[in-house]
């Protein structure tokens, strides 16, 4: 999540730069570069908080398949030592 939201203050801060060195009309106003760089933060913004659901919810799912995989493991272990027990009843 750090890394993510690093990367996009690191890609605010390039296009900011960019922007700043190309020459600009006198028609530009203050106000609409204070607007544009609030409307680029709100984006990286919103991407970085796009990617920490994704990553939250990818998570989610590892632990869910790591649960049922376990579960899984132990059921087939349980049942192994059941039939074990009976095989040696059995032969007595």
């Amino acid at each position: 999540m750090k890394k993510v939201l690093l990367t996009s203050v690191l890609l605010l801060v390039m296009s900011l730069t960019f922007s700043s060195c190309r020459e600009t009309k006198k028609t530009d106003s203050v106000e609409e570069a204070i607007e544009d760089a609030g409307d680029d933060m709100q984006d990286a913004y919103d991407d970085a908080t796009d990617a920490t659901e994704d990553a939250l919810e990818n998570t989610g799912e590892a632990m869910d398949n790591t649960l049922d995989a376990t579960e899984e493991g132990i059921n087939a272990s349980a049942d192994a030592v059941n039939d074990k027990v009976e095989e040696i009843e059995t032969a007595q």
